[in-house]
């Protein structure tokens, strides 16, 4: 009889514990795409390497961090971020300098027969995400040639409509404002290179 009871109890346990499981929603992850498109101009034939990419402690974790008010955000458990947020930055403005520059050449790690002509640093001061709104990105990069190490700044403040509902729409909004901010790191590239030669 007690092996019974013991057996019911058991199986109710596991049936508990199995609608919990069925019930929990589950999380969503998005990612940072490259949106950018050409300049023209002739292709670029050097190589940049991008990073580091620093952002605020406060957006620096897996979930979105939304805005809801002037002083006030919440962070979304199911909304996440793929990768780490400063390496989905890199990567989305590498593949915006690829595009933008006509060139394969753009890379965010170290690579074997790699050796960059210029160093990209960004160090995004906000990372607001305004759900259904926008997304706003404030940042100050600097573009450094590796031989000589001159060096030319700039600080791109790029504000995205939402456009549609959601958080595949936002990250949406953010990739825009990413390639509006690659546009400007690409100019000052050209500037650079055409300095030099």
């Amino acid at each position: 009889m007690r092996g019974r009871i013991a057996y019911l109890v058991t199986a109710a346990l596991v049936m508990v514990a199995v609608a919990g499981c069925g019930s929990s929603p589950s999380a969503h992850f998005y990612n940072l795409d490259s949106t950018a498109t050409p300049l023209g101009g002739p292709p670029a034939h050097y190589t940049i390497m991008v990073g580091p990419v620093s952002v605020p402690a406060s957006v620096d974790q897996p979930q979105f961090v939304v805005q809801v008010a002037s002083n006030r955000v919440e962070v979304e458990e199911y909304n996440r971020w793929v990768a780490p947020l400063s390496d989905s930055i890199a990567r989305a403005v590498a593949g915006d300098l690829a595009a933008q520059l006509g060139t394969p050449k753009v890379a965010t790690a170290p690579m074997a027969n790699f050796d960059p002509a210029y160093r990209v640093t960004i160090d995004v001061q906000r990372f607001e995400s305004i759900k259904d709104q926008a997304a706003l990105i404030d940042a100050v990069w600097t573009v450094r040639k590796t031989a000589g190490g001159q060096s030319r700044s700039g600080r791109t403040v790029a504000r995205e409509a939402v456009q549609g509902t959601g958080f595949e729409a936002l990250a949406a909004a953010h990739s825009r404002a990413l390639a509006k901010m690659s546009d400007e790191i690409a100019a000052a590239i050209r500037i650079e290179a055409g300095q030099q030669q």
